[in-house]
Formats: structure tokens, C-alpha cells, sequence
């Protein structure tokens, strides 16, 4: 049972998305949150695994939470849900160490993927969202012309790792197609995140871009 979490002050879109989400099957709705700290208040007696979390929020807004609970419950994954949708909102939440973006003006079918896609991959962004993300990483790359390489050196494995997972297929996907054990995809990822120093794939894209190991097109 994926046990997750909304924090959002609308209360009639919060309580709806609740409704919605807990037809979606293993998936429950355990804490709802006005705004980021009463959330973060909730989250010291309730566990949860992944958050829903609004961007625009009164008292603490949704950039100063997901940069919170990334440092303080790196286990949860958060899937931001908002209308916006510039290039620097949707940079700045990567950044941060969000492990999505899901606009509120997505089909709200496609929400039940987006979780299982964050379970899985540990990435999703809505498909409308796709050009602006592009755009987004572009832009970043752009402003890091003096960016100066790490000495990190990832293998020819890791690269393909990289590559399929821009794709967004889960492990087992990755590992049917490498013809390896899912075992060995994971050793994979926790390598590639220990080398790249990244919090999590959205990172590790980052990282590979700003390399030069990647090239915007290789982005789904």
C-alpha cells in the first residue's frame, strides 16, 4: 500500500484529489495539509511515502517544504502538483530535489501513472509538461557555460542506465532490455547516484547534461 500525503490550501481540490486518489489501487490517502507546516507538523507522527505538494501555499509554500523534507525524510518522494509551469518553477523544484511535476490542468487519469511512475523510476513529468521541461534543462545549461566537471567518471553501463531511464520505463524494463537482474539495475542507480552526488534521477539527468553525457533530445 502506497501510503501518501496532500498538501494543498484549497480545500475542495484537496479533499477531491483524496477521493480520486483512493480508488487508484494500493494507493491510500493518509494525511491532508492546508499548508507546508502543518504538514511538516503531520509527518512527525504519520508516515507516509510519497507527498502531493501544491507549490502556491500560505505560511510555508511548497519550495521551502520539498527543500524540508528532502533533508529531513529523503525516503519520501514528492510529486509536485500546481498550476505553475514556467521554466523556473519547474527548474527550481528539480533542483530542490522534487521527483515530479504534475500539473492541475492534467487528465486526471493520468495521475495513478505519475505515482507509479515516481515508485518506480523515481521521476515523472505530466506529458504536456514535456517541452517546457526540455526548455527548462536548456536554459539551466545555458546559464552554467562555466560549469566546471566533476571528476566523476560514470561506465558505458551506467550511461545506458541513464539513457533508458530518461525513457521512464522501471527497472524491470531496464533489466529486460540490458538483459540483467533487476538486482543489478538498482546497483546500477545507487552507483550512479553516489558518483553524480545527485538526489535522485532528476538529479542524475542534470548532472549528465551539464556533462555533456546527454543531450537535450535524449529527454522523453
Amino acid at each position: 500500500m502506497i501510503k501518501i500525503a496532500i498538501a494543498d490550501d484549497h480545500q475542495l481540490f484537496r479533499r477531491s484529489l483524496a477521493v480520486l486518489i483512493d480508488t487508484f489501487d494500493q494507493m491510500q490517502v493518509v494525511l491532508q495539509a492546508g499548508d507546508g507546516a502543518i504538514l511538516l507538523d503531520q509527518l512527525e507522527a504519520i508516515p507516509v511515502d510519497l507527498i502531493l505538494l501544491d507549490l502556491q501555499m500560505p505560511n510555508l509554500d511548497g519550495y521551502a517544504t520539498c527543500a524540508i523534507i528532502r533533508a529531513k525524510y529523503p525516503d519520501i518522494k514528492i510529486l509536485i502538483v500546481s498550476q505553475l509551469s514556467s521554466r523556473e518553477s519547474i527548474f527550481k523544484v528539480m533542483e530542490l530535489g522534487a521527483h515530479g511535476f504534475f500539473t492541475k490542468n492534467s487528465n486526471p487519469e493520468e495521475l495513478e501513472m505519475a505515482i507509479l511512475s515516481i515508485q518506480n523510476t523515481d521521476f515523472y513529468f505530466a506529458q504536456e509538461l514535456s517541452a517546457v521541461v526540455k526548455e527548462a534543462l536548456l536554459w539551466d545549461k545555458k546559464k552554467q557555460s562555466a560549469y566546471t566537471p566533476s571528476p566523476a567518471v560514470l561506465t558505458l553501463r551506467e550511461m545506458e542506465v541513464i539513457r533508458m531511464a530518461c525513457k521512464e520505463p522501471n527497472s524491470l524494463a531496464i533489466a529486460e532490455s540490458l538483459s540483467i537482474s533487476i538486482r543489478t539495475v538498482e546497483s546500477h542507480r545507487k552507483s550512479i547516484l553516489s558518483k553524480t552526488g545527485a538526489k535522485n534521477f532528476i538529479g542524475v539527468i542534470l548532472y549528465a547534461l551539464k556533462e555533456n553525457l546527454l543531450m537535450i533530445e535524449d529527454i522523453k
